[in-house]
């Protein structure tokens, strides 16, 4: 939670429109049973006791995800946050919970199926901004960049077809020791490449 309120503040601070944080994956759901309890604890509090801070501060909290797999008390929670911070302009904030980028892209394409089937979609017609309305991030722009904390080199799993063109910033810092500190030092470093998306450089 402290991670979380360094990141939040740090965003704000360094003119961040949108802050995507992983906060619990698809495959967290097989973990032990006391783990999940714990870890449905911590984003039932963080709800409680961050909504009111982050509405005044004029963050909008999006929870995204297969948010029906949650139980009552944390699906509440995360209802509340959301009602709580709608309409904030300074920075939006997804928390990414029960999420996995290959269970989205398979949703998404189910639902593209399931259009061409009642004909209402001609398969012809599918292309990317197709399968990217029914993306969690629909109407949001892709990420510029991804911090990936712990020393890790892989994205496990999270926004697999957002992240085709995002720069990625790897540190030794653990999340729990995140400081908007580290993320002024990923910001910096960001700044200082050339983002060509596949394009050669002129001049």
């Amino acid at each position: 939670m402290k991670a979380v309120r360094e990141a939040v503040e740090g965003a704000c601070a360094s003119g961040v429109q949108i802050l995507t944080l992983f906060a619990f994956s698809t495959e967290n759901w097989k973990r032990p049973r006391s783990e999940i309890d714990a870890l449905m604890g911590v984003l039932q509090t963080y709800a409680e006791k961050e909504r009111l801070k982050l509405a005044g501060e004029g963050v909008e909290v999006r929870i995204l995800g297969e948010v029906e797999r949650l139980d009552a008390p944390s699906l509440e929670a995360v209802r509340r946050i959301e009602e709580t911070t709608r309409g904030g302009t300074a920075l939006r904030l997804n928390l990414m919970v029960s999420y996995g980028g290959r269970e989205e892209l398979v949703a998404a394409a189910r639902k593209l199926a399931a259009q061409a089937q009642a004909g209402q979609l001609d398969s012809r017609s599918i292309d990317s901004k197709s399968l990217e309305r029914f993306l969690y991030t629909s109407g949001q722009r892709d990420p510029d960049l991804l911090i990936r904390t712990s020393g890790e080199f892989r994205i496990s799993n999270f926004m697999l077809w957002q992240l085709a063109y995002t720069e990625l910033y790897i540190t030794s810092v653990l999340w729990p020791d995140f400081t908007r500190e580290d993320l002024f030092a990923a910001i910096l470093d960001y700044q200082r490449r050339e983002r060509r998306f596949g394009r050669v450089t002129t001049g």
